[in-house]
């Protein structure tokens, strides 16, 4: 109990990060997922070519693939200068971006045309459509998909340690080596990221219910 009461205040300092670059991955994760979404919807092949292929690409190679050819292959052409954390939002991001598309595409396309037609017919823009009548609709389909993806974007940056980003993954890396109660503080480390998804989880199935209710 000593050991866990020692090494709380580090481990909080890692979870800290960990949220930090979670939260700003998954918003833009989110935003990447919905303009690739449009574009697979969009009547444009090429556009729809672009983001077939974004999708395939992501989905069909590891995160952590991904991960070390963001920080380590991009940074190699001395073009930009990624720092760990940037790159490690930038990974998370791009990566939930490409299982969003398919999410919100899946989501839009659950809705009946005919809401569709009945929009136009009253002279709603293609626009005005799809942000007043289709998304909000499809939004409520897809929440709980969503928040299985988010989860899972949160465990892939357990993986952002190996470039060197000071998360609670790493934090735990250290004070395992530093204290050798090896089981102890990979047990706390598991039950800090059990905590947080059981939140999320809570948080996202009262935004669901509240939803459900309007």
């Amino acid at each position: 109990m000593n050991i866990i009461m020692a090494t709380l205040p580090i481990l909080f300092k890692g979870l800290q990060v960990t949220l930090y670059i979670f939260v700003i991955a998954i918003i833009l994760g989110f935003l990447i997922g919905l303009v690739l979404a449009l574009l697979r919807l969009a009547p444009i092949k090429i556009l729809n070519w672009i983001a077939k292929v974004y999708v395939n690409a992501i989905r069909g190679t590891p995160f952590i693939v991904q991960l070390f050819f963001i920080y380590f292959g991009i940074n190699s052409l001395h073009l930009i200068s990624l720092n760990n954390s940037t790159a490690g939002i930038i990974t998370v991001a791009i990566n939930a971006g490409a299982y969003f598309t398919e999410i919100i595409r899946a989501g839009i396309q659950s809705i009946d045309k005919g809401q569709t037609e009945a929009a136009r017919s009253i002279g709603f823009t293609a626009a005005q459509t799809m942000r007043f009548i289709i998304l909000p609709q499809a939004f409520r389909r897809m929440l709980p998909t969503i928040t299985n993806q988010s989860i899972i974007s949160l465990k892939d940056t357990s993986l952002l340690s190996i470039i060197g980003i000071a998360d609670l993954t790493q934090q735990g890396q250290i004070q395992a080596a530093a204290t050798f109660e090896v089981f102890t503080i990979w047990l706390t480390v598991g039950v800090i990221y059990f905590i947080i998804i059981y939140l999320i989880t809570i948080l996202a199935n009262f935004v669901e219910k509240r939803i459900q209710l309007r």
